[in-house]
């Protein structure tokens, strides 16, 4: 694991990032993101975009589930345009395509977390779930697993 500035993404994960992102939404550090959720006044809205039994093992603290899948944008209607959003998913595939459709909508601070929650919990930032504060992390799959390298990786619904 590379360890240079707060970073505890290996090499191979940046690799299939640079590889799965489009770069149509800009991003940010997960440090970037628990710095201002911890000191800035006007916190951004946090929108997971992974299916509900995901969110339901582990989110982070505040975030409005809004399923990639079945997004609408209705549900945001109440959102002025210039709201800080972050999206976020488990690498940061889906939440990417999610940004995309804000930005067309008009959404102009809209982020996508840098490595998904995967990269939240490698780094060892808290989730939590309607509990509190858990170790556990859907892991999506198998095959998408080998990139959590922290927390308990739970698979299927809980």
């Amino acid at each position: 694991m590379l360890q240079a500035c707060g970073q505890s993404t290996d090499r191979a994960y940046v690799l299939m990032l640079e590889g799965l992102y489009q770069k149509t939404v800009p991003t940010i550090d997960p440090l970037e993101l628990r710095t201002t959720l911890t000191f800035d006044a006007v916190k951004p809205l946090l929108i997971d975009t992974r299916q509900q039994e995901e969110y339901e093992v582990s989110h982070l603290k505040g975030a409005r589930f809004m399923d990639y899948e079945t997004f609408n944008m209705d549900a945001l209607q109440e959102v002025p345009k210039d709201t800080p959003i972050v999206v976020y998913c488990s690498v940061g595939y889906r939440s990417e395509r999610v940004g995309e459709l804000l930005k067309a909508a008009g959404f102009t601070k809209v982020r996508n977390l840098y490595g998904g929650l995967f990269e939240w919990v490698n780094r060892g930032y808290a989730v939590h779930n309607s509990q509190g504060r858990t170790n556990k992390v859907h892991a999506y799959s198998k095959t998408w697993g080998v990139w959590l390298q922290k927390g308990e990786k739970v698979y299927g619904k809980e």
